[in-house]
């Protein structure tokens, strides 16, 4: 992997919006928790693992640029070589790259979401993208299942009516080139598909159980494209929709300036998209030409360029922490079943508890559970299928399930804790309910009080 002459850029965002109050100014999105690691830290070893170990690090903001440049050099001292930028807070990820580019000399970078948690390797990615000489190359990866299993909490109900908002991916027939892609909400009745594609390729699979897992291999007229398209704000809405707008039909000049034809066809989704539920449904396309989407087979194949994937297998854990429900599912999911990517050691009863932990008279931990050095819980606890952080506090006849706990959070007697995130330092007054909540760090919770559904934060 080393020798394919890669380079990694990491972005690791800043203080995301959509994760309040989980994240601060303390806690920037990247070190947010997951089995009591930093999420970060599931990308940096996925890209140790394969030998790369020269990374930029770009993260939104000053002071969170510290904190996590603090933190990899303590974590990952003699392992990582790592530079960390700062960039203004807001710039998107076009903006970010755009920030770093004069320092990506290489043929080819890698660029890495820094809140993916996967185990695909990313030379599979990397292999693919210098198979195929292609402009860029997008990992997917089937579309995870969302929410708790087994509890049946209203929760679930209420987030099965929302609507869905999947990817709708156009791939060729030989899965390999990437013809379309969007977000569920940026389709009404039509998806439009470039009419050159649809000439080339005859035909055109329409996916929408895949997700974007938000790692990227691109040629150096990434660098180009950057300068050229100062408006652009973000790698997955513009980058790549203007990449695979593009291909086939366009000539890529010296400046890395795109030029092609604007001809758009329609192929009708029938309003609510039922059909592309079973995810084979094919689109006849008016242009039927016999030759496959090789390329070599068309006038000055030198001067296209041509946008690929990598589809992980389906054994392959892949998931983003883009939401609050995000974040739940992956905590549940590495001390569940993508316990392998925990980097930790599981007892008989498949769970963790670390042996500085206490555990009162008659109190259960329960399998997929985690207990952090220093922690203590009181007599006739119940633990189910939670994370609990470093040097807890948890009195008598508690009950923690499906949630996440903190470091130096102290929960009263009596508490009942539910598909819940409490964030470090917080107080649990006795008798506290909690239901599908998130509560910010350092928030007292007053004795007795029930709250479902709620945010509870600082103000």
């Amino acid at each position: 992997m080393a020798r394919m002459d890669f380079e990694v850029v990491v972005l690791a965002g800043g203080t995301s919006r959509k994760l309040n109050p989980l994240v601060s100014q303390e806690v920037p999105k990247a070190l947010l928790p997951v089995a009591n690691r930093p999420v970060l830290s599931y990308v940096l070893e996925l890209l140790e693992a394969s030998n790369l170990k020269d990374l930029i690090v770009v993260v939104e903001g000053e002071d969170a640029a510290l904190r996590i440049g603090g933190w990899i050099s303590g974590a990952y001292v003699d392992r990582l070589h790592v530079e960390v930028a700062a960039v203004p807070e807001g710039v998107g990820t076009a903006g970010a790259l755009r920030a770093v580019a004069s320092y990506l000399t290489a043929n080819d970078v890698l660029i890495v979401s820094g809140d993916l948690v996967t185990d695909v390797p990313p030379g599979a990615v990397a292999a693919t993208h210098r198979r195929h000489s292609a402009v860029v190359t997008a990992l997917l990866c089937p579309a995870p299942v969302s929410g708790p299993s087994d509890t049946g909490t209203s929760g679930g109900k209420e987030k099965a009516k929302k609507p869905v908002r999947c990817n709708i991916v156009g791939l060729d027939p030989t899965r390999q080139y990437l013809l379309h892609m969007a977000t569920g909400a940026e389709v009404e009745k039509d998806i439009r598909v470039q009419k050159s594609i649809l000439r080339a390729v005859g035909q055109i699979e329409i996916r929408v159980d895949l997700m974007d897992a938000h790692m990227y291999a691109f040629k150096s007229v990434l660098q180009d494209i950057l300068d050229q398209k100062d408006k652009f704000h973000s790698i997955r809405q513009d980058i790549l929709p203007y990449l695979i707008r593009t291909q086939l039909n366009s000539e890529v000049s010296d400046n890395g300036v795109i030029k092609s034809e604007s001809g758009m066809d329609n192929i009708s989704s029938q309003n609510d998209l039922r059909w592309l539920s079973q995810h084979r449904e094919i689109a006849p396309s008016a242009f039927q030409e016999p030759h496959a989407f090789g390329l070599k087979s068309l006038p000055d194949a030198r001067r296209t360029h041509k946008c690929c994937v990598y589809i992980a297998n389906e054994s392959k854990y892949c998931a983003r922490l883009n939401s609050i429900q995000a974040y739940s599912d992956i905590n549940r999911d590495v001390v569940g079943e993508a316990s392998h990517l925990s980097g930790y050691s599981f007892s008989a009863q498949n769970n963790i508890i670390h042996p500085s932990a206490e555990l009162g008279s008659k109190t259960t931990v329960g399998p997929q559970c985690m207990l952090a050095e220093g922690s203590k819980l009181g007599d006739k606890c119940s633990v189910k299928r939670s994370v609990i952080g470093r040097h807890c506090r948890i009195g008598s006849n508690v009950k923690i399930v499906n949630s996440i706990v903190m470091n130096h959070v102290t929960i009263e007697d009596g508490c009942s804790i539910q598909g819940s995130v409490v964030c470090s330092n917080v107080q649990l007054q006795e008798r506290v309910v909690l239901k599908d909540c998130q509560v910010g760090a350092g928030y007292v919770v007053t004795t007795g009080s029930e709250h479902k559904s709620e945010s509870l934060a600082r103000k």
